[in-house]
């Protein structure tokens, strides 16, 4: 958001969704990864928060597992 330069230049962070659907996630899981994403950018030398993310992602994982045929 507010950022002043067009969208053919490369700049911001973009996610897809697409895989995360597919999975099964919803829109209240999607805001859970958004915060978690949130917290590790507000904080990125801090190991302690990366380790309690991580954490928290892997859980989600095996929440929702990867599609298998």
């Amino acid at each position: 958001p507010f950022d002043k330069r067009g969208p053919k230049v490369t700049s911001g962070l973009r996610l897809g969704t697409p895989s995360l659907t597919t999975r099964g996630m919803k829109e209240s899981d999607m805001k859970e990864l958004a915060a978690m994403i949130v917290k590790v950018i507000e904080n990125p030398a801090d190991s302690a928060v990366k380790e309690k993310i991580g954490q928290e992602v892997r859980e989600v994982c095996k929440k929702f597992p990867i599609y298998e045929e």
